[in-house]
C-alpha cells in the first residue's frame, strides 16, 4: 500500500472529532468476558492491535467509497469505574468498546456494532452478594433462600453487561467538549448465582438500560500515522487519533426491573424489593475514570481511496499475528 497525502486541515478536523466522540465508551460496568480478550478477537501488530474487534468485513464497511462513505475503526478503554442501579453501586473492572463508524455525507454516522456486540467487559461481584440482593424477604420460598445462603459461592453474585441493541444517535460535536450525550447505547446486565435463571437480566432486548455517556473532562489527544501492518511511520498510510485521561458519565437513564431471574417471577420480585428497581431517570449513574480511546483510518480517506472500506480491510488483516 502506497503512503497517502496528509488530509486537508477540515477534513483532518472532522476527522479527530469522530475519534474522540468514541471517548464515550468502555463502560466498565460487567461484560460477558475478559474485556481485553473475547472469543471473536484477533491478534493485531502494532498500532492496530487495540482495534481486534472492529467490524472491517462488515458489509456496510466494505462498501465505504472514500467519497460518500468514509469508514473507520473506534475502540474505547476503561479500567476502572462504578455504576448505581436503583440503591446498589458495583465497582467495575476493565471494559472494551469497538465499533466501525461510517460517515455519510449529508447524514448522521451509521455505526457498526462487531458481531459479538459492541461491549466486551470483566464481570463484577454485586456487594453483599445473594444476601445483599434479596435477603432477608417476607417471601417465604425467598426466605428459604435466603437460609441456605452463607459464604463463599452460594452468595457471590456476578454482574455482566451485554449490548442490547445497535448504538445509536451519534454526537460528533460531543465528542472532545464536555456536556451533550455523546451516543445512545442499550445495555442489559446479567445476574449469575446458583440459585438464579440463567437467563436472569436487568434490562432486555425489549426494554434496555439506554446509557448516554457524556465527556466529563476533556482528554489528551495525539496522532499517530502507521502503515498497513501497524508498524508506526511518519509517512504511514493510516492515522490513529489516540485519547486519554478523559472521565465520562450519565446520571439520566433510567432502570427497568429484573426479569426471568425464577421461581416464577418471585425471585425478580424480590431483587426488584431489595435493590430499588425499577428506578427512574436521575436515581441512577455512570462513572468511567481516565478512558483510553482510538480511531484508525486512511490517512487521505476522501480521495486517495476510491475503495476505502475494503483497503481498509486488507489492511487490517496484513497485520493479524
Amino acid at each position: 500500500m502506497n503512503s497517502a497525502s496528509v488530509m486537508p486541515a477540515r477534513r483532518r478536523a472532522r476527522a479527530a472529532v469522530l475519534s474522540a466522540s468514541a471517548a464515550l465508551a468502555a463502560f466498565a460496568l460487567a461484560g460477558t468476558s475478559s474485556a481485553a480478550t473475547g472469543a471473536a478477537a484477533a491478534e493485531l501488530n502494532g498500532t492496530w492491535a487495540p482495534f481486534n474487534r472492529c467490524p472491517v468485513d462488515a458489509a456496510g464497511m466494505l462498501a465505504a467509497t472514500g467519497q460518500e462513505t468514509i469508514a473507520q475503526c473506534v475502540v474505547s478503554h476503561a479500567s476502572s469505574g462504578s455504576i448505581k442501579l436503583g440503591n446498589t453501586t458495583v465497582t467495575t473492572g476493565a471494559s472494551d468498546l469497538q465499533m466501525g463508524v461510517i460517515q455519510r455525507t449529508g447524514q448522521t454516522p451509521l455505526l457498526v456494532p462487531p458481531p459479538e456486540g459492541t461491549i466486551i467487559a470483566d464481570s463484577a461481584d454485586v456487594p453483599g452478594g445473594l444476601l445483599g440482593l434479596m435477603c432477608p424477604s417476607d417471601i417465604p420460598v425467598i426466605s428459604s433462600i435466603c437460609a441456605q445462603v452463607k459464604d463463599g459461592d452460594l452468595n457471590r453474585i456476578t454482574a455482566t453487561i451485554e449490548s442490547a441493541g445497535s448504538p445509536s444517535d451519534f454526537n460528533l460535536a460531543a465528542a472532545i467538549t464536555p456536556g451533550d450525550p455523546i451516543l445512545s447505547l442499550p445495555v442489559r446486565i446479567r445476574l449469575k448465582n446458583p440459585f438464579l435463571s440463567s437467563d436472569c437480566t436487568i434490562g432486555t432486548a425489549e426494554h434496555p438500560v439506554v446509557l448516554r455517556p457524556r465527556t466529563l473532562t476533556k482528554p489528551s489527544v495525539k496522532v499517530v500515522r502507521f502503515d498497513a501492518d501497524g508498524t508506526p511511520s511518519t509517512t504511514g498510510a493510516l492515522t490513529s487519533f489516540q485519547l486519554s485521561g478523559a472521565d465520562q458519565g450519565d446520571s439520566t437513564f433510567a432502570v427497568p426491573g429484573a426479569s426471568n431471574c425464577g421461581l416464577l417471577g418471585l425471585i425478580d420480585l424480590a431483587v426488584n424489593l431489595k435493590t430499588g428497581l425499577p428506578a427512574a431517570s436521575g436515581t441512577n449513574s455512570l462513572t468511567l475514570t481516565s478512558t483510553s480511546t482510538a480511531t484508525a483510518s486512511l490517512t487521505n480517506s476522501f480521495a486517495a481511496y476510491p475503495n476505502q472500506g475494503r483497503t481498509l480491510s486488507d489492511a487490517w488483516h496484513s497485520a493479524v499475528k
